[in-house]
């Protein structure tokens, strides 16, 4: 039973793999991820504010220390309580290459298109396999476009590609107005992988304190479908890897992303709940599957129940969402 997938040009024993967060940021947690059966790992983000600090002292263009700036810098975090400085992240991504056999694959997280970027040599003269981009960015300027954040990020991919020969994947939220016309975009600036999608982090509200209180919560499977409808609908029609991220906790979970069309599935929250050793039964559990259906190999099942082959994909998602809002019983 073949269960190996291709992932940016990178061939995986099964698309399990880890995302990034602070698992990947040990080297002793790193080898028990591939003693668990994890088939790649993203290493944790290395975030834009770190690399300008240690860079110019500055964090979004204005010095920390400066008390007419300082309000506007003061919710960041110390520099100090981030587990990996840019030097040490370089040191790590070089000391976890020589350790595991599987692909890593580093991460750069940022808001704007400047100078930090460069950094992305470093990463790949340290080793990196490949790039996870995540340019994360809640928009709170009501006079910037919703095409200005399309192009930033496509000029970004485009520059990126012309600097580096490792593949890069672009890790992409669900909240442009049109995802297939983006991802059409990202794939003509050369991008080698979609990741399908970053989370939405929601702060709460401390009503005694009155302020706003940061809170994460474990992913479940009632985030993925939100996810499957965009793999099906980008599946087969542009060229980068697909990767899913967010919602999946169980084997079924897994399954039905290949189904959809998932070149490749990240999990943290999953293994954050069960241990390194769930990889295992990711597999096991897919392997037990494609037994089922008497087929030799998950390419031959990625992307089934996509729409690729839909005369009409528009017709498509609106008859199925009419259908569910007729489909309560009373």
């Amino acid at each position: 039973m073949d269960t190996s997938t291709s992932y940016l040009g990178l061939r995986l024993a099964h698309p399990f793999m880890a995302g990034a967060s602070p698992l990947g940021a040990h080297l002793d947690t790193v080898r028990r991820l591939e003693d668990g059966g994890c088939a790649a790992i993203v290493l944790p983000s290395l975030f834009e504010e770190q690399i300008t600090m240690a860079l110019s002292g500055r964090v979004h263009h204005v010095d920390p220390l400066d008390a007419e700036f300082a309000a506007a810098v003061a919710d960041f975090p110390p520099l100090a309580s981030y587990k990996l400085g840019p030097e040490e992240y370089l040191e790590h991504l070089h000391r976890v290459r020589g350790a595991v056999g599987i692909p890593v694959i580093a991460s750069l997280n940022g808001s704007t298109a400047e100078s930090w970027l460069q950094f992305a040599e470093r990463i790949e003269q340290a080793g990196a396999h490949a790039l996870e981009l995540n340019l994360y960015e809640i928009v709170t300027d009501l006079d910037t476009p919703g095409i200005a954040i399309e192009d930033q990020l496509r000029r970004v991919v485009a520059d990126l590609k012309q600097t580096l020969d490792i593949p890069v994947a672009v890790k992409l939220s669900p909240f442009f107005t049109a995802i297939a016309n983006l991802a059409r975009r990202l794939d003509e600036a050369g991008a080698d992988g979609l990741v399908l999608f970053n989370r939405f982090y929601q702060p709460d509200i401390d009503v005694r304190t009155l302020t706003v209180s940061p809170t994460v919560e474990l992913s479940t499977s009632a985030e993925l479908r939100l996810r499957l409808r965009w793999l099906a609908i980008l599946h087969g029609r542009v060229r980068p890897s697909l990767a899913v991220t967010g919602g999946i906790a169980t084997p079924t979970d897994g399954i039905k992303a290949v189904l959809a069309g998932a070149h490749a599935v990240q999990l943290v929250s999953a293994i954050l709940r069960h241990g390194a050793a769930y990889f295992h039964v990711m597999r096991e559990g897919l392997v037990n599957w494609l037994e089922w259906q008497r087929v030799a190999s998950v390419d031959l099942m990625r992307g089934k129940v996509s729409l690729r082959h839909a005369p009409d994909p528009a017709a498509f998602e609106r008859a199925h969402y009419i259908r569910t809002l007729q489909s309560w019983k009373e």
